[in-house]
């Protein structure tokens, strides 16, 4: 039988009812398209472009001197959570010169990951306010790249969070651990819609 004709696989539009949509921000090279990338059960879309040297007058490379490449609109990805519900995902790139797609990415989002490189710890200032500015319920991850460990104390006064958003650790480039940073995020709006207020579980780092 001809493979055109025996194909009867349902076209990726209608295998669900909803769709959900997240938002990965943050600051210039801290793991964004590595977290997509790694929980994504798609090939992610993305929009990497080799960097060059007239960008280096642009985008502050000094404290990510091995990063080749770097994200020039956004990367996106897919998981199914069940036969009705799927999960997109987009990653923003974090530039300050692309600050002005995030407007376009956070609307209609479910809320948002502020991925934090803690060797970088100002990079994120911006993120955070724009998304207290929206209004959108986020949490904060960070990245483990092997530096300084810093207790969850030491990043909340860093960063002027608020008690109520929960920070946790990760690792970007592993899918276990990036499932749980996703799974924190949404289990971190449900008590918003409830009213709940966190639990001292949150507390990961």
């Amino acid at each position: 039988m001809d493979s055109a004709t025996s194909d009867t696989r349902t076209p990726l539009g209608a295998q669900a009812d909803n769709g959900l949509k997240i938002v990965v921000v943050g600051g210039f090279g801290v793991g964004k398209t590595t977290l997509v990338r790694s929980v994504s059960e798609i090939r992610p879309l993305s929009t990497e472009e080799t960097m060059t040297q007239a960008g280096e007058t642009v985008d502050d490379i000094t404290e990510v001197r091995g990063k080749s490449a770097t994200t020039v609109a956004f990367d996106f990805g897919r998981i199914t959570l069940d036969a009705r519900n799927v999960l997109y995902l987009f990653g923003a790139p974090g530039q300050e010169r692309f600050w002005f797609l995030w407007d376009r990415l956070f609307s209609g989002a479910l809320g948002a990951v502020v991925l934090l490189d803690t060797r970088r710890i100002d990079d994120s200032w911006y993120a955070i306010d724009r998304l207290e500015r929206h209004g959108m319920p986020f949490i904060v991850a960070c990245n483990d790249f092997g530096g300084p460990r810093h207790t969850p104390e030491e990043v909340r006064a860093a960063l002027d969070l608020d008690p109520h958003v929960p920070l946790v650790a990760c690792d970007a480039r592993s899918r276990a651990s990036a499932k749980q940073v996703l799974i924190a995020l949404v289990e971190h709006v449900q008590r918003l819609h409830a009213g709940q207020a966190p639990t001292s579980e949150q507390e990961l780092v």
